[in-house]
């Protein structure tokens, strides 16, 4: 399991900085992403993926479980009301929720892939100011070392938090 540590940076530099050092903390560089506005030459740092700069996950989240309800709900009403001539079993609603869930969950995700990440809202002024947001992934067991450890060699990087946990595919 890991937790993603949130780092607000002043600039490039320091960014790449505290990069290296954390690969040298054995931190992979898959796990180190940074979030900047636009027109910033972020170099050879890796840049946040759709998936960490959306709101996909979270659309995707309430996709699932509002289209699985109304998923449940269409089957129950099949059943109780069926068309002329079917004879529908009670697999009618789960397979109601099954549809209505990937749908919504489909649905979801796309319209949320347009919006900005609402985890990252108390961000968005230090990134417009120009600060370097740093989204590190770090192991659960190392959390409290890697905040130590950037602390002490970078006063200059603001710790932001601890997201309490991320989700396996970013």
């Amino acid at each position: 399991m890991r937790r993603r540590l949130y780092f607000t940076v002043p600039d490039v530099a320091n960014a790449r900085q505290i990069r290296d050092e954390l690969l040298l903390a054995r931190i992979e560089d898959s796990h180190i992403r940074v979030l900047a506005r636009d027109g910033i030459s972020l170099q050879d740092l890796h840049e946040a993926s759709l998936l960490q700069k959306t709101d996909v996950v979270h659309g995707a989240e309430t996709g699932l479980a509002v289209g699985g309800g109304i998923g449940i709900v269409a089957g129950l009403v099949a059943l109780i009301f069926p068309p002329a001539g079917m004879d529908l079993q009670l697999v009618t609603i789960l397979l109601g929720a099954l549809i209505g869930a990937l749908f919504g969950a489909w649905a979801a995700s796309m319209v949320a892939s347009a919006l900005p990440n609402s985890r990252l809202k108390s961000f968005e002024t230090a990134i417009a100011a120009g600060h370097i947001l740093m989204m590190v992934d770090a192991p659960s067991g190392r959390v409290d070392e890697i905040k130590r450890r950037v602390a002490a060699r970078h006063p200059e990087a603001m710790n932001s938090g601890i997201e309490p946990t991320i989700p396996a595919f970013p």
